[in-house]
């Protein structure tokens, strides 16, 4: 009995050693050390040990005692190094062609003969650069490679800089599993994948660990460390870390190689315990090159659900979703606990950050979830074979120089030809403008006659007609500059005035402008679908020329925001100003409502809203708008787009947009016609900078007076200025869930401005009233409007004269 335990602990420690990867090629050098060292259970050979040769024409051994502050597993390579006066090389026979890691150790020694912290130089393997230019830092690093070597030996080269040096602490060669880089992955583009994956050289950028765990080299199959995840999350607050280790279940969809128990047995997940109705992501930010592809490895277990296909969410990489709905069940076959991966290459961008983010998915009324094991990132070598970040910006200069001596070369023939050409150019121009001005008597002589090409030259509504811009430039006197009325992202705005009198307001773009042209399309877009008396009209456009002009309807008086503050225009009073709010949120509410589906105007502001000359307002600038969610969704994922001081800032997290993030940015604007001041200014003690944060604490009671322009001062009625505070305070509300729509906001605006008119506040009087009847009418209107809250809402307006949208 007592032989029983020992055999069945032969048979696990066989079980176990026949899972543990053997490489065929095993290379582990101590550079500069004349005897073999161990590191855990490996041992890192001295740089004389056979069949390995070294050459190099100059080569220093260096070694001391001293180690590298930052204990780490492998510090134990670390006190010596061989330093190379010229360029040098190892030859490493390779038995098994394939994929093969590269390890390169550095650690500048304290070291009399030599200071290795002034090293200059490069390292390349066969047609592959890996480093140039290369400084080590003061701190131990470890350079890792992905090499698929197709020869019977791979040759490693260290090239110092003229007058400088190269060297290194320790080397790893070692063979691979031929599963775990893949041939090619799929990018998260139509394009579908990138072959050839295996004539690149890959450098590790970041392993991650999920669940807050660092993993060591000797809990890894393939001796890589695996970092804590905790510093590259934007929001930890948003996350939990779970772990069950003994849970992993590896059934074929992932392997102890491709990550071992200790990755797939720890996750971070998105935490929505305490608010199941609260939709966040979960974003890890890594620092990267510009310029080249990455390799982007997912590691997933479902760690956590009690049975299968209780996990859904969305995975994402820079903001581009690239697996939607992902259900973790469908892709282990519906083994609970099995671990899986997914790859992707990322394209290459002038961003130096890539984000990863996992956020819920709305599919199948999934409760909002998400789970991430793991991450591995790796830069893929550019078209030149380099994995150096300045090598890249060299090829562009290259490229860029080639493209102007090219085109110096071929100018001499553009000038003859220009010279050829300048009397074609001439009698076209002549034509072009005999075309313009019989386009221009269409239009005023001839209103809904067409043009010669079949086009309507004008409408008898003066709605989307495509001006010849001719046209707009005799309306605007050649885009005078004494006719800007106003400067935004997209452009000027210009006072026009057509041939029949009609005054226009002319918006021209700013040519080549890729954003902008995005931003025409959508206003013209958006324009064309609806009409409403508070939304500003569109009269027409112009395209020609690469011009992008929008025409519109003229505002005699300009933006709600010059009325409130930075200009010398009139002030205007509460009443004024309540019957503006209303306007706008008229408008406002048809874009929400007035289709099948919601249209969120994604930049309201003071300066959008447009005054008419009867101080009518119109809500203006669609070049941001977006369509709203469908019918089943409840938000629109996409970038967030904006003006500063009126983001949502549930939008400004989570990339969720909704209609109550138009509902927060007119909450700003509520404030802005109160205070009547600017969403921040400088000149105000920093305690009042911002708008927003200053009158969250004065909308509390007995708080709000502070919060009215001096302007305004004994002019609100305190009834509807404590209705109007109140339905601002909703609107700034720190969830859009606890949002009003715009259809609550615009019945409330009209109580206040009811209770402006049926309310008569008391004042301070010391003459005696002329008669009984006058002192009974300011008593009993005073009471009615003191007991509103008490009053029913359907008898306060029983008699109210609402208009319908238009």
């Amino acid at each position: 009995m007592g032989i029983f335990p020992v055999w069945m602990l032969f048979i696990m420690c066989f079980i176990c050693s026949s899972f543990q990867f053997n490489p065929v090629d095993n290379y582990l050098i101590d550079c500069g050390s004349s005897k073999n060292t161990s590191v855990g259970t490996r041992v890192f050979m001295a740089d004389n040990s056979s069949p390995i040769t070294l050459m190099s024409p100059q080569t220093i051994f260096v070694n001391t005692t001293s180690k590298p502050n930052t204990a780490t597993t492998d510090s134990a390579v670390y006190p010596s190094a061989v330093v190379f006066g010229g360029t040098s090389n190892y030859t490493f026979p390779i038995k098994k062609q394939g994929g093969h890691w590269i390890r390169l150790y550095f650690y500048p020694l304290n070291h009399e003969s030599r200071n290795l912290s002034t090293a200059r130089f490069s390292v390349s393997a066969q047609s592959f650069t890996l480093l140039k230019d290369f400084r080590p830092p003061s701190v131990p690093v470890v350079k890792e490679y992905v090499l698929n070597i197709t020869s019977n030996s791979l040759v490693l080269n260290f090239i110092p800089y003229k007058d400088s040096f190269a060297f290194v602490n320790a080397l790893e060669v070692i063979s691979i599993p031929d599963e775990l880089i893949p041939n090619s992955a799929k990018t998260f583009s139509p394009s579908g994948e990138q072959d050839n994956l295996w004539k690149h050289a890959l450098e590790k950028v970041a392993r991650v660990n999920m669940g807050n765990r660092v993993v060591n080299p000797e809990n890894d199959s393939l001796w890589r460390h695996w970092d804590s995840d905790f510093s590259f999350l934007k929001h930890g607050n948003l996350v939990k870390f779970v772990e069950n280790v003994r849970a992993v279940n590896y059934t074929g969809f992932s392997t102890n190689d491709i990550a071992p128990p200790s990755v797939y047995g720890t996750a971070t997940q998105l935490d929505t315990e305490s608010d199941p109705n609260t939709r966040t992501n979960m974003t890890w930010l890594f620092e990267v090159d510009p310029g080249f592809n990455y390799f982007v490895r997912f590691h997933f277990c479902d760690i956590v659900s009690p049975q299968p296909n209780q996990m859904f969410f969305n995975v994402y990489i820079n903001s581009l979703s690239v697996v939607r709905d992902f259900d973790l069940s469908k892709q282990t076959s519906n083994i609970l606990r099995s671990p899986c991966y997914i790859d992707f290459i990322a394209r290459s961008s002038n961003s130096r950050n890539l984000n990863i983010t996992i956020g819920p998915s709305e599919a199948y009324n999934a409760y909002p979830n998400g789970i991430l094991n793991g991450l591995e990132i790796m830069k893929i070598s550019d078209s030149k074979g380099s994995l150096d970040f300045g090598d890249t910006i060299v090829q562009s200069s290259t490229s860029k120089l080639k493209s102007w001596t090219i085109i110096g070369s071929i100018v001499v023939v553009i000038f003859v030809a220009l010279v050829l050409a300048l009397v074609l150019f001439i009698i076209w121009r002549r034509r072009k403008l005999a075309h313009a001005n019989h386009a221009v008597q269409d239009q005023f002589g001839n209103k809904g006659r067409k043009s010669t090409d079949g086009i309507a030259t004008i409408s008898s509504s003066k709605i989307g007609y495509s001006f010849p811009l001719a046209v707009i430039k005799e309306a605007t006197k050649n885009f005078n500059d004494g006719l800007i009325i106003g400067v935004g992202g997209f452009g000027k705005v210009y006072m026009g005035v057509l041939r029949d009198e009609t005054k226009v307001a002319v918006k021209r773009g700013v040519p080549h402008s890729q954003q902008g042209f995005s931003e025409f399309e959508t206003e013209i877009e958006m324009l064309s679908q609806f009409r409403h008396r508070h939304l500003v009209s569109l009269i027409g456009y112009c395209d020609e020329q690469n011009e992008m002009i929008i025409v519109y309807e003229y505002m005699d008086n300009g933006t709600l925001k010059n009325h409130l503050y930075g200009s010398d225009l009139p002030k205007l009073n509460w009443r004024q100003r309540l019957e503006i709010c209303i306007g706008s949120a008229k408008g406002l509410h048809y874009l929400h409502t007035g289709s099948t589906k919601a249209i969120i105007h994604r930049d309201v502001k003071s300066a959008n809203i447009l005054l008419d000359e009867n101080l009518m307002a119109k809500v203006a600038d669609f070049g941001l708008s977006k369509n709203g969610p469908e019918i089943d969704h409840t938000h629109v994922s996409t970038a967030v787009k904006g003006s500063f001081g009126y983001l949502d800032p549930e939008y400004l997290i989570r990339q969720q947009l909704t209609e109550k993030s138009d509902v927060y940015s007119f909450g700003v604007v509520m404030l802005e016609i109160l205070s009547g001041r600017p969403v921040i200014d400088p000149s105000q003690p920093r305690e009042t900078v911002n708008l927003v944060e200053w009158a969250i604490k004065g909308l509390s009671p007995g708080e709000l007076e502070k919060l009215v322009d001096p302007f305004l001062a004994q002019e609100i009625k305190p009834e509807s200025l404590k209705t109007f505070g109140e339905i601002a305070e909703k609107c700034l509300a720190e969830r859009g869930v606890d949002r009003p729509t715009m259809g609550e906001i615009l019945w409330k605006l009209e109580c206040a401005l009811q209770l402006e008119g049926i309310c008569v506040r008391p004042r301070l009087n010391t003459q005696p009233s002329n008669s009984h009847f006058e002192d009974s009418v300011l008593s009993t209107q005073y009471s009615v409007g003191s007991d509103i809250d008490g009053v029913s809402m359907s008898k306060v307006f029983s008699n109210m004269v609402r208009t319908d949208m238009r």
